[in-house]
């Protein structure tokens, strides 16, 4: 299964549980295999059985010999926020000693396939008939050169082999440094197994890789009492990081000496709007780990919304679409104040109640896949983050990530998705322009695909980014936004707007008043730093 010595998938094999109040058990018993409905072939996946009649959730176990890996977590600020599943190789599965009752199994393979979904009862010590369970793909991006991976995991690395396989995830970059306390360095992460941290690439297979040391500052802890800064990713680095923050300046440069990438968390932690100007991070998680499979929990930021950004109330707190508004805001603002930031994607899975790569980035890569070329193309750009569709689109024949610089610009969209789409929009320097004229039609595979092409006249600097929501039947957010294109009219610069040079210095003001007896000189003269750049911005009229 997996071609590195570094790499394993020596799971403990625990032993079959249920979810809820004592029960009475028998013998009932049901098996499956899961294929690909094209080659037929097994594969890995990701199973959730419940009995419906008592409202419990089981685990099933793989008889492959790859152990199963069970996850279950459930958000204690909302308790239907609970994600319940196991994540299986390819092969023979079992779910054994399982009560009376009716019961449904629900399969999942990353993004790209049909949920399938299987309703059956069981008698009292009934073993039921085998079944071969086929998945349908509905997408197929890597034949274009799209591939997927996620840059904040909280899972072990010995579980990440099967974990990527099962929901076909290309790069998975798990935190395995982390620290909550100012000034000190980061330190491994407890639940890996002891020993040092490997420094090079471990592959699963030839398009499946891990790379494992990245770390995580989140810090909420200063002088040993309880101060929250935020937190702030280093990706992709070679040695252990000696620095604790803040400062965050020693970090960045010693980050940038070993080819490693800073990834910007949510930016609504109090200290978010000091990074870029501070670090130089260039990636930012659009699609971040407050968007589950499972039901919205965590409805209160941390730092309040203007209006402008969470349309239409503003606030500190929300649904699942005003958080989508509020995150996306956020980045708009960012981007029309200088800072060229492209979007990656991170669920914290192993902390919160979401599946790896539930939100997800896809990269564009030319010919056969490598980690580097993932990682320049991630760098520069070309890429999407999704939570559902997929979503191409090009200007001029050229993917996000280029600088244009011509007068007349031709947008092409495609997008494929599971339901049709709600929405498709261009966000142009912040400016959102909602199209209903794009043509959508359902595919033979009962998928739906839509095109759009628009004309537009390139007249002053700035970015270009496309977006799309699909209109799904439970209501749900299910989302897809390219990186930025780059549009460059000599003369006419990129300014933002008042209104959010307004906010991005309240933002560092507050910050600063919030945390000055408490952070030393150095650490306030970086946010100082920040709080003159913003100051110097000129604006633009709406």
């Amino acid at each position: 299964m997996c071609r590195n010595r570094n790499c394993s998938v020596l799971l403990k094999v625990a032993s079959f549980l249920f979810v809820g109040d004592a029960i009475a058990i028998n013998a009932g018993e049901f098996s499956f295999t899961v294929v690909d409905a094209d080659s037929k072939q097994p594969i890995a996946c990701r199973v959730y059985l419940r009995n419906q009649m008592k409202n419990l959730n089981f685990f099933v176990r793989s008889r492959s010999g790859i152990p199963e890996i069970q996850y279950h977590k459930q958000s204690r600020l909302n308790p239907n926020s609970e994600e319940h599943h196991t994540s299986v190789a390819s092969g023979l599965c079992v779910a054994e000693n399982l009560p009376v009752g009716s019961y449904s199994l629900t399969v999942e393979r990353g993004k790209e396939y049909f949920t399938q979904l299987l309703s059956f009862e069981l008698a009292e010590d009934e073993v039921k008939p085998h079944e071969t369970i086929e998945l349908r793909r509905w997408s197929r991006v890597e034949e274009l050169g799209w591939y997927s991976g996620e840059t904040h995991l909280h899972r072990p690395l010995d579980q990440l082999p099967l974990l990527l396989l099962a929901e076909d995830l290309n790069v998975a970059m798990p935190i395995t440094y982390w620290v909550i306390d100012a000034f000190m360095p980061p330190k491994p992460w407890a639940k890996n197994p002891q020993g040092p941290i490997p420094d090079t690439l471990i592959e699963v297979d030839k398009s499946h890789v891990i790379w494992p040391r990245n770390t995580e500052f989140e810090i909420t802890k200063v002088a040993n009492r309880q101060h929250i800064l935020g937190a702030l990713f280093v990706l992709n680095h070679k040695s252990e990081i000696p620095f604790g923050a803040p400062d965050w300046k020693p970090i960045a440069v010693h980050a940038r000496s070993e080819g490693a990438l800073m990834d910007m968390d949510k930016l609504d932690w109090p200290f978010a709007m000091t990074l870029p100007h501070t670090t130089g991070a260039t990636l930012y998680e659009l699609a971040n780990n407050h968007m589950w499979r499972t039901e919205f929990g965590l409805t209160q930021w941390v730092s309040r919304a203007p209006a402008f950004l969470q349309p239409p109330q503003g606030g500190g707190n929300g649904n699942e679409r005003d958080w989508l508004a509020y995150t996306l805001g956020q980045y708009y603002t960012l981007l029309d104040a200088g800072f060229r930031l492209v979007p990656t994607a991170g669920t914290a899975s192993g902390v919160h109640p979401v599946p790896p790569g539930f939100g997800r980035v896809y990269v564009h890569l030319s010919g056969e896949f490598t980690y580097d070329k993932w990682i320049d193309g991630l760098v520069h750009g070309k890429s999407f983050v999704t939570t559902g569709p997929m979503i191409q689109a090009d200007i001029n024949q050229s993917l996000p990530g280029t600088i244009l610089d011509q007068q007349t610009l031709t947008l092409s969209v495609e997008v494929k998705s599971v339901h049709p789409l709600k929405t498709l929009e261009i966000v142009r320097n912040g400016i959102v322009e909602s199209h209903r004229s794009f043509s959508t039609h359902q595919m033979e595979n009962g998928a739906y695909r839509t095109t759009f092409l628009h004309s537009i006249e390139n007249d002053a600097s700035g970015w270009l980014c496309v977006r799309c929501i699909e209109d799904r039947p439970d209501g749900r957010v299910r989302f897809a936004h390219t990186a930025p294109w780059w549009l460059h009219v000599a003369g006419k610069p990129l300014l933002p707007m008042q209104h959010e040079k307004d906010y991005l210095i309240q933002r560092v003001t507050d910050e600063i008043q919030r945390s000055k007896d408490i952070l030393p000189p150095s650490a306030l003269a970086e946010y100082a730093s920040a709080l003159n750049y913003f100051e110097s911005l000129p604006t633009r009229d709406p």
